[in-house]
């Protein structure tokens, strides 16, 4: 696949730069992606609820009624979750949510995630540039120029600018990573994918293509 590569102020420059079909020409697995995406959410959940159970609620251990001759049933703590107060059953405990998944599948979510953003014509090459220093109101003014001011927008750098991060960091529908931060969640929860022209390359040697 072929596209033009764009200058700042929206206009097509005269290069071309073509991206590997098998990263963004393949046909989608939409369970890997599923899987990739459900395996970074849970990743970002804290898991730290916690209720206490009979054992841990602070009550007297003393034996509320005898055990035969009151007529009701028998009850030997006031710590029972049957009681107000008492200890909650099955209550939820600190846990990790994270779960194992193979790199393959992961690197296989990224290239479907990518084929469709390729397939919906939702990426934008965009020349190199580097703000010399952190600049918001120009970072506006060229998605105004690429005409995706109005979506959510994912920039891919090939490696970590500090200026282009903070000139996007206070703009809520942006988000800017590097071609090693990129994941298939970011991909498919953007609306238009902003790559740089030095990223492509960058992400073709991720994928083992020379």
């Amino acid at each position: 696949m072929e596209l033009a590569v764009y200058q700042i102020d929206g206009d097509q420059s005269s290069k071309k730069i073509t991206l590997d079909d098998t990263i963004f020409g393949i046909e989608p697995n939409d369970h890997a992606i599923y899987l990739d995406v459900k395996q970074f959410l849970a990743n970002k959940r804290q898991g730290t609820h916690k209720a206490k159970q009979r054992a841990e609620v602070s009550y007297s251990t003393k034996k509320i009624v005898r055990q035969k001759g009151s007529g009701g049933a028998r009850h030997g703590s006031i710590k029972s979750p049957i009681f107000v107060g008492g200890g909650r059953t099955f209550g939820p405990v600190p846990r990790d949510y994270g779960f194992k998944l193979n790199k393959k599948v992961k690197q296989l979510a990224r290239r479907s995630a990518l084929s469709y953003k390729a397939k919906n014509d939702a990426i934008i090459v965009l020349e190199n540039l580097n703000f010399e220093a952190p600049k918001t109101k120009e970072f506006i003014k060229i998605s105004q120029n690429l005409k995706v001011a109005d979506k959510k927008i994912l920039m891919v750098l090939p490696e970590s600018n500090n200026n282009i991060y903070l000139s996007s960091r206070n703009l809520p529908k942006v988000k800017v990573v590097t071609v090693s931060e990129l994941s298939t969640y970011d991909i498919i929860n953007a609306s238009s994918l902003i790559m740089l022209e030095g990223s492509v390359e960058v992400l073709h040697n991720m994928f083992g293509i020379s």
